[in-house]
């Protein structure tokens, strides 16, 4: 499912015109971004968790020169863990 679907699947179950779910959709998505950039978490219980994590800084391969390594620097990665519900749900 794309994002395209997934507005058309919200307009459809919630009774919304399209426009406003492809509003709300993009709405929070928006917020999840803006906390995730804030560094919050996000819990939307029995779906999951969205939150950050601070990966170190590493040493790793240059692909174009598979001998020579290289620093990939500190960063942070944006991370979705499924909750208990949603888990259940996928595995019937």
């Amino acid at each position: 499912m794309n994002k395209a679907e997934l507005i058309s699947a919200v307009a459809e179950k919630s009774g919304l015109a399209k426009k406003d779910a492809d509003a709300a959709v993009n709405a929070m998505l928006e917020c999840i971004e803006e906390a995730l950039e804030a560094c919050e978490k996000v819990q939307l219980i029995g779906f999951g968790t969205f939150e950050t994590r601070d990966r170190k800084e590493r040493q790793g391969r240059n692909p174009r020169k598979p001998g020579e390594t290289i620093r990939i620097a500190a960063s942070k990665a944006p991370v979705f863990k499924a909750g208990k519900k949603l888990k259940e749900r996928v595995n019937k």
